[in-house]
């Protein structure tokens, strides 16, 4: 997503990366309730990738394809820790070896290790597969931000589809001042002033993108950490009227399910503890949550609208200097992980 066409084949290749996500990260897939009693198939990354759980509720994930025919793994039967094709019945286990081929016991098949795993964590409500390349096949430690870690924080996710790249949601929560004209009518951002000036400023994660003349009145600053997963987090001031707790907190995550879908998770957080916690919880399913959904459905309606080639004929100014940042930092992350699998011949 840069804001000039893009026509060399080095560039071609690092936009390819950039559209189906960037390889050795942990990305959030749906939410746990999304995966029960049988084998379900998403396409997340640029994978097709089949998710089931074990007898002990353990899930398990591999690219949705047998290693014989191609047939969908997720039209099969599990069988505990493996996954038996529906097609031929050859069983796959959760480290992606092919341990039994009952229609030819002892072929070359058998024992093979010949489907891609992705490894997974469920969190916060949420799933997490780590999409990494053939020299980092091992996932890096999963470590969220405060709000999702912490004991002193409740939390609530909010899973959606949209359509459209998954680029321009990042861009859009990278955005402070959208919403003090998009979100105008809502009843935390419908204060503050319509004219800012930002900064940007170093952490040992990432950045934060903030206003400099204004904080705790509207959504004033955005951050971006890289943590084994890429996400974003903010901050709405809330009247007392939105109950105990103080500022409202946003973490972000967000998905490439094709070049035309993304998978948007938000997690609505606040620091709440003992009876505060309960109120608050309480609140939020009864009045608020409706009121963030629609705040999140007039972000959606933008996105889904804008032209897919509406990033390369931007005329940017300084509110745009934080998404110009993160634009330009995950470009160079796309370029080293090209680079580092070249000599191999594979830009998976």
């Amino acid at each position: 997503m840069s804001s000039t066409v893009s026509t060399s084949s080095e560039d071609k290749a690092i936009d390819a990366l950039l559209a189906k996500g960037l390889r050795n990260r942990w990305y959030a897939i749906c939410p746990s309730s999304f995966v029960a009693d049988k084998p379900v198939s998403l396409r997340r990354c640029g994978y097709k990738m089949v998710l089931w759980r074990d007898l002990q509720g353990q899930l398990h994930a591999l690219e949705d394809h047998c290693p014989h025919r191609g047939a969908p793994l997720s039209v099969g039967i599990v069988m505990d820790d493996r996954i038996a094709c529906g097609y031929h019945g050859v069983q796959v286990d959760k480290a992606g070896v092919a341990v039994a081929v009952p229609g030819s016991p002892g072929c070359k098949l058998e024992g093979m290790q010949c489907v891609k795993v992705f490894p997974t964590q469920e969190r916060n409500e949420m799933i997490f597969a780590y999409v990494g390349d053939e020299k980092h096949p091992t996932p890096p430690k999963l470590e969220l931000p405060e709000e999702l870690s912490s004991p002193e924080f409740s939390s609530f996710v909010c899973y959606a589809e949209w359509k459209g790249d998954y680029r321009y949601v990042i861009d859009n929560v990278m955005d402070p001042m959208h919403g003090t004209y998009l979100h105008r009518q809502s009843h935390s951002m419908s204060f503050g002033d319509t004219r800012a000036k930002f900064q940007i400023r170093d952490t040992e994660t990432g950045f934060v993108f903030e206003k400099t003349d204004q904080r705790n009145v509207n959504f004033d600053w955005t951050e971006f950490g890289d943590t084994g997963a890429h996400w974003l987090r903010l901050e709405i001031p809330y009247p007392v009227t939105g109950g105990p707790g103080g500022n409202f907190h946003i973490v972000g995550m967000y998905t490439p399910i094709t070049e035309g879908v993304a998978a948007v998770t938000h997690w609505r957080c606040r620091r709440v503890s003992g009876w505060q916690r309960d109120a608050w919880r309480f609140l939020y399913k009864n009045r608020l949550e409706a009121r963030h959904w629609h705040v999140l459905e007039q972000d959606r309606t933008v996105l889904e609208v804008m032209e897919p080639d509406a990033n390369q004929r931007e005329i940017l100014y300084q509110h745009d200097m934080g998404l110009v940042r993160l634009r330009r930092l995950l470009r160079q992350q796309a370029v080293e992980q090209l680079a580092t699998l070249a000599p191999a011949g594979s830009a998976e």
